[in-house]
């Protein structure tokens, strides 16, 4: 029987591998593709997972969607759940193909040793999504990068510069993501700075996730022959790493309250540094109190999304459409949750080196409200927000 194709997409946090995949998901259900999907978060918050089968073209469900969160996919035990996940996924669907989205901590060569021998799937493609925002303000437009690699390999450390040079030897295709925030000779020198650590592959460009799916299906089987000498030597000190090797942790926050406008403003100015790589999740702010937002953050900048109404909003809205039956059953939807406020509440999850994530995670604690704020917000106050009220629609 012939194997299934699956295309890994790999890259560090924030990178844009999520935007990428949903993108291909688009134009697969477009194109009537069959496709399956696996999405990997080292935190036990499982924001891409959610964001993906939020799309509704795969889903448990529908048997076509795997989430795998808490755990490394590179680790022994990850390698051990991508086995038991995937064996019953390629028994009950034969898709047109599988989409592998990796967490950002994840080092490729685990997953390329696995699927050289597995006999069912064929690597078509590891992709590996490099951040350009990133290596241009943390590294120089990336001159800086194989410097302190080399230096780190030559002290025997393993920190984030090794992850970051090893994604990018072990992949088929390198990506450059976010160009569209940076001048175009920027993006030359930073294609320049890092091609040497792998250059048997063309580095490509894209913004937004605009890759055709049709250049993806195309891609030839990965080439195991040319990194063999590759996995051979770095094989012990890979298979000794987890996520805390790179110095990495991350911490993840629950609660109902919603934070402060200002207050979350002016930490996220001031307690949010370099070790900071990643951090994501949903909030809700009084100011908007109907609107499900999503925090995104990858190294210096912050993005906020709509996602969509809470249900304890919507009841609040005065023009609201519902009719008197829709009304009774949020009503009574909203009365079964949890929290004090219904269904809103925040969770998110930050990544990074240990003190920063400690600090920074303490410092968004302090940004929800108290109790007397809350009093004066339910009794009709209003509180300063700095947040950008615009709303911009992204399309393909």
């Amino acid at each position: 029987m012939q194997k299934i194709p699956l295309t890994i997409l790999n890259g560090f946090l924030g990178a844009g591998k999520t935007t990428l995949l949903k993108s291909l998901l688009i134009q697969a259900h477009k194109q009537q593709l069959a496709v399956c999907v696996i999405v990997n978060d080292m935190s036990e918050l499982d924001v891409d997972g959610v964001l993906i089968a939020n799309t509704e073209i795969v889903n448990a469900s529908k048997h076509n969607f795997i989430t795998l969160s808490a755990d490394n996919i590179s680790s022994r035990s990850g390698i051990e759940k991508l086995h038991a996940a995937l064996t019953p996924l390629i028994i009950t669907h034969r898709p047109d193909l599988i989409l592998l989205e990796t967490s950002g901590s994840s080092h490729p060569l685990p997953l390329i040793r696995y699927f050289r021998d597995h006999p069912d799937v064929q690597l078509n493609g590891f992709l590996s999504l490099v951040d350009s925002v990133m290596l241009n303000d943390d590294y120089q437009q990336g001159e800086t990068l194989i410097t302190r690699f080399q230096a780190n390999l030559q002290r025997g450390e393993r920190r984030i510069e090794n992850l970051l040079a090893e994604q990018i030897m072990f992949c088929s295709h390198l990506l450059l993501t976010k160009n569209d925030r940076l001048p175009s000779s920027s993006i030359t020198r930073i294609a320049q700075a890092i091609h040497p650590l792998n250059p048997y592959v063309a580095v490509m460009a894209v913004s937004r996730g605009n890759l055709s799916l049709s250049e993806l299906m195309a891609m030839p089987s990965y080439d195991f022959g040319r990194i063999a000498q590759l996995i051979e030597e770095l094989a012990d000190e890979v298979d000794a790493t987890d996520p805390g090797a790179w110095h990495m942790t991350s911490e993840v926050i629950h609660d109902d309250r919603p934070f402060h406008p200002q207050r979350l403003w002016d930490t996220c100015h001031h307690f949010m540094g370099a070790g900071i790589y990643r951090s994501k999740g949903f909030f809700w702010l009084p100011t908007r109190d109907d609107l499900a937002l999503l925090w995104n953050q990858a190294t210096g900048s912050i993005s906020l999304e709509f996602i969509s109404y809470w249900k304890a909003g919507i009841l609040n809205h005065r023009d609201s459409p519902l009719t008197a039956e829709e009304r009774a059953a949020v009503e009574q939807a909203v009365a079964k949750m949890p929290g004090r406020f219904g269904d809103r509440r925040c969770s998110l999850t930050v990544i990074g080196e240990p003190d920063e994530v400690k600090a920074f995670s303490a410092a968004l604690k302090r940004c929800f409200l108290n109790e007397e704020e809350i009093a004066w917000w339910q009794s009709g106050g209003e509180f300063a927000d700095p947040w950008p009220q615009r709303v911009a629609r992204v399309t393909a």
